[in-house]
């Protein structure tokens, strides 16, 4: 570790009962660990020295012994379309970025954060940017929740009604290869005396890590998404070798054994590949596969970036296969990039810091 680094533990990564069992420690009664929490995690304030009915000497004891900082904004991109992509740096080094997603004024109601839970990905998918970033970890806790409280007080700076209503689990990393900081995040959204996140509004993503999905199924009740891409084996092992692991079979087990809420869907996540998964046939084989699963198709045209030989299948391809997913009963929609003009798009993140810190 650099002498430079800070190796005090971080209390974005401590839910409300660890606070109160902390504070004791430290020779307080457990309401000030309640007090710390509301000040960290409901109003947001932006360090222990600002929670003013905290004792003093309480303040600076621990903020002595405990960071509570939230990773640095090295940089922010605006794009056209409203969404923002916020390059988060540690103090280790490393990059990682989240994008915020705008929807109020298009009458949604809904401001979306895409959040990372690694600082690159190790899944390798051939159609993503971040797959491509040799330096990587797993992010912590504090450093996920710390993305969501950089970006909220930033947005709600510019405007009120810029609340962030939903998370998910989208942005650079695979989310199950760091389950246990992930899930702790999880678990500290949803906090009802704290960030207060419903687990509706809370998404994990993933390429089809199989046991984890389980675990999943069994500790939280949040959404879930599989970032699906192939109909066949064949092609699935080509774009996305994580399915050499865990093919289709088992993948589309886990979803009938998943212990999916009541009146909620799987976001099936289908990144669109010209000549390689777009077809009819693809359509069709997808509808077979997906059979009697409640889901939701996200259509998702390959966005271009230049570490990836795939490209984008016309507009009249893109239409004809949503068309004939809808013909077929399923929920499905072709979903507009949002952020593409600054990478912000799905599968371009990671830009030009990632490769030179690489």
């Amino acid at each position: 570790m650099r002498a430079d680094l800070d190796a005090r533990p971080n209390l974005l990564g401590f839910m409300a009962s660890e606070l109160e069992a902390l504070v004791k420690t430290l020779g307080q009664p457990s309401y000030r660990g309640r007090q710390l929490h509301h000040g960290l995690f409901h109003k947001l304030l932006p360090g222990v020295a600002a929670i003013s009915d905290l004792p003093k000497a309480f303040r600076e004891l621990v903020a002595a012994s405990f960071a509570t900082e939230t990773p640095s904004i090295h940089r922010q991109q605006i794009s056209q379309d409203g969404t923002r992509k916020y390059l988060f740096r540690a103090p280790d080094g490393v990059t990682f970025e989240a994008v915020y997603i705008p929807e109020v004024a298009k009458g949604r109601g809904t401001n979306t954060l895409c959040v990372s839970s690694q600082t690159g990905c190790s899944v390798g998918c051939k159609f993503c940017f971040t797959a491509s970033i040799k330096r990587w970890r797993n992010l912590m806790a504090a450093e996920i929740i710390g993305q969501i409280i950089a970006v909220q007080r930033d947005v709600t700076a510019i405007s009120a009604d810029a609340q962030v209503t939903n998370i998910v689990f989208m942005g650079m990393g695979e989310p199950l290869l760091n389950y246990a900081e992930v899930t702790r995040a999880a678990r500290i959204l949803m906090d009802p005396e704290g960030l207060s996140f419903a687990s509706r509004r809370i998404t994990i993503s993933t390429s089809g890590i199989v046991p984890r999905i389980y675990d999943l199924g069994r500790e939280l009740p949040v959404q879930l998404a599989i970032s699906l891409n192939a109909t066949t084996d064949e092609i699935r092992n080509e774009v996305m070798p994580i399915n050499k692991k865990w093919p289709l079979a088992a993948l589309i087990q886990a979803l009938r054994d998943y212990p999916l809420q009541p009146r909620r869907r799987f976001t099936i996540e289908y990144v669109m590949l010209r000549g390689k998964n777009d077809s009819l046939a693809d359509a069709n084989r997808l509808v077979r596969l997906l059979q009697g699963l409640p889901v939701k198709v996200n259509l998702l045209p390959l966005n271009g970036h230049e570490r990836t030989d795939y490209t984008s299948p016309t507009e009249a391809t893109v239409l004809a296969f949503e068309a004939e997913l809808r013909r077929a009963g399923m929920n499905a929609i072709i979903r507009t990039a949002r952020g593409r003009d600054i990478d912000a798009a799905c599968g371009q993140l990671g830009g030009a810091d990632h490769v030179q810190n690489g």
